[in-house]
Order: structure tokens, then sequence, then C-alpha cells
């Protein structure tokens, strides 16, 4: 398993795609990415997060503006409440935690609009720290990877993949992992005509 998680994370080094939540991966940016990317596709996200970000680059920016304003940059994104969500939360960090992010699993989980994939991702990818995250890529790397069997809709068959994703997670470079499985499930282990022999 050692050689094939190894040979794992050489692959996204070199092939992962370029996206802008991957340059400096502060905990802000890579909230934001993950909000907006729950339901929507990276070609829809990239242009919408790039602008946002012009115009609420910290925490506080985010906080301090209207939910109309918010509402405004976020147009064409849908699912409106993942943003009021955010703005929302965005005021809890700044009123409760100086405008940063906590980084325990317990805390950053009770704000509004994140639940654990998005903590996962937050503290995997911005603070290092090793927490698993299980998508829709996920599950479907880990089903034909282990040859499990199951439906993603089944929470007994979901909560099998976050215990196997527990246990495979390294505890050095956890946010890469964490990545690379997500990439591998986009690019190679797709839905409809996964490329096994790239794989």
């Amino acid at each position: 398993m050692r050689r094939s998680s190894l040979a794992l994370l050489r692959w996204y080094r070199r092939a992962k795609r370029e996206m802008p939540w991957r340059r400096n991966p502060t905990p802000y940016r890579v909230w934001v990415s993950e909000i907006m990317l729950q339901q929507t596709t990276v070609a829809a996200v990239t242009p919408k997060y790039e602008s946002f970000l012009r115009r609420f680059p910290t925490v506080a920016a985010l906080a301090a503006a209207t939910e109309d304003e918010v509402l405004q940059h976020w147009a064409g994104l849908g699912y409106y409440s993942r943003v009021r969500n955010l703005r929302r939360a965005a005021l809890t960090v700044v009123a409760e935690h100086g405008g940063e992010l906590p980084s325990d699993f317990d805390t950053i989980l009770a704000l509004p609009g994140i639940g654990r994939y998005t903590a996962g991702a937050i503290l995997s990818i911005a603070f290092g720290k090793p927490y698993p995250l299980v998508d829709g890529n996920v599950i479907r790397v880990f089903s034909r990877w282990f040859a499990i069997k199951g439906r993603a809709k089944d929470p007994a068959f979901v909560k099998k993949i976050w215990l196997l994703a527990g246990r495979l997670l390294p505890r050095n470079n956890p946010g890469d992992w964490n990545q690379a499985l997500m990439e591998l499930g986009a690019t190679i282990c797709t839905p409809g005509a996964p490329s096994c022999g790239a794989c």
C-alpha cells in the first residue's frame, strides 16, 4: 500500500491541474474554494473565485460586506445558501476567533456551512493536519481500488469509505494526499469511462 501511496503522490505533483486555489493555499482561500466547488464545476468556479477574492481578500473584508454585496459577487454560481452561510461564518470568525479561521476540527465544524468534508479539506490542505475527506471522487476511487460494492447514497457504505480514508491517510502531506485522490477521480478514475490503464 505504501508503494502505491507514494506513486499517487508523485503522480499528483507531476500531473495536477493548475487551479488558483492551489496557489498560496491559506485557510481562507481554501475555504472559499471548497464552498464554491460544492455542486459546481471547476470551469464555472475559476473566474468567479478570482473575482470574489479580489473584492473580499480576507475574512474581515467578507464579514464587513453587506449580504447584498456578497450575493452580487456570487451571482452565477447558484445555491445561494452557500454564500449566505459563508458570510455568516465570516462574521463568527471575526467576532469569536480574531479574524483567523480556527484550526481545531470541532470549532471549524461548528461554523455555518462547514461539514465534515469541508473541515477536512481546510485542515489538511491549509493547516497540514491529518484529517481525511470523502467526496464523490474519493468514493469512486476507493470503491474501485478496493473492490468495495455500495451506493454513494447508502450511509453505511459511505461510513465504510470514511473509515478507510482515515486509515490510509498519511501523517505527512495529508493535503496533497487528499487532493491527489480527488484529482485521480476527476481526471483518470472518472464515472463513465475510467482510464484504468493510465491508473
